[in-house]
């Protein structure tokens, strides 16, 4: 069996080494104005003895700003003293996007998380993709993927996990998931549209390392809120992870009610183009068959408005921002109550 292929990325920061580092990684991008140039990726890792390893990452999607932020807060306030064992950032893991605030790369159009595991000769996105999967996934113990909903979409602020198959790993998944304490978490059951094993929660999964993700607001925008819960929740995996010591602990403002997302039911869709009109707002109970949106054409307005609906019962977790939309846009995606 051939060894993997080696990542074409350079990092200028050691990860073996104790103490606090930051810098870059250089990924070499040859364009008619830069030909021996790199594409500088932003990167800390601070490490104090052994101990677990955790991957915290944000900026996976360009215009998705909470991750970003909070983890480029923590890389300038958290102290390698006080930890105990490794923690790498990657606050814009697809640079590109987010130096220009889009989802995908104005270089190649790639969707970072859609581009798993990568490709080591690939396109920008896959290099970087591929760069996360073979050398940062193999160091760590678990990731943090901190995402919103961009651009088109508005979550509840959630957190999110993956459930392992290895029960041990799944004590553990469940664990980080309620010490991350935001109001609501989901558990993601694989629904078409979603990237499925593409994501880096997939990559993650084929490696065996625990991952966590969120859905901290959206709309292209921050918020105080889904800020406070990102940098409470990165604080907090820290301690479950036995990093930080159990005294930096946050309490929420309460227990996390833990919500299931499932398949295509789970989802309203756009059944025509058009400017949509919710009818529910985030938050609401609804139930199967109950009208969902309406979709108008004003450019014809004689014509009576398409009404979808929802498939199953449910809590809004999710709405498109947009008004504007087309055939086979998500408007709504809802979450059932698991019990846990």
């Amino acid at each position: 069996m051939s060894p993997p292929r080696k990542s074409r990325i350079v990092s200028e920061v050691p990860f073996d080494q104790d103490g606090a580092h930051r810098g870059f990684l250089r990924l070499f991008h040859s364009v008619h104005s830069s030909a021996y140039g790199f594409i500088a990726i932003p990167i800390a890792v601070f490490r104090n003895g052994d101990g677990p390893t955790a991957l915290l990452m944000g900026g996976n999607h360009g215009d998705e700003y909470e991750g970003q932020i909070a983890l480029a807060n923590l890389i300038r306030s958290l102290d390698v003293a006080r930890i105990k064992g490794r923690v790498i950032v990657l606050p814009m893991a697809n640079f590109p996007a987010a130096m220009v605030g889009t989802r995908t790369s104005p270089i190649d159009g790639g969707n970072l998380n859609r581009s798993f595991p990568g490709d080591p000769d690939g396109t920008v996105t896959q290099q970087i993709a591929w760069y996360i999967t073979s050398e940062l996934l193999p160091m760590a113990d678990a990731v943090v993927d901190l995402h919103s909903g961009g651009s088109s979409l508005m979550y509840v602020p959630s957190v999110l996990a993956r459930r392992p198959v290895e029960p041990a790993k799944a004590e553990l998944s469940l664990r980080l998931l309620k010490a991350f304490a935001a109001p609501l978490a989901y558990l993601p059951a694989g629904g078409q549209g979603t990237g499925d094993d593409r994501t880096l929660s997939g990559a993650a999964a084929l490696h065996g390392v625990v991952s966590l993700g969120s859905e901290l607001g959206g709309s292209g925008t921050l918020t105080p809120v889904a800020l406070r819960i990102a940098e409470r929740g990165l604080r907090n995996v820290l301690v479950e992870l036995g990093i930080l010591p159990e005294a930096d602990r946050v309490a929420g403002e309460g227990p996390t009610r833990i919500l299931e997302v499932g398949g295509n039911d789970w989802f309203v869709y756009a059944p025509d183009a058009g400017v949509y009109e919710p009818l529910v707002e985030l938050g609401d109970t609804v139930v199967a068959g109950q009208p969902a949106a309406r979709i108008h054409t004003p450019e014809t307005p004689w014509r009576e408005p398409v009404t979808a609906h929802f498939r199953r019962d449910g809590f809004v977790l999710c709405k498109r921002v947009p008004g504007r939309t087309v055939r086979g846009d998500c408007l709504f995606h809802l979450g059932t109550d698991t019990g846990l």
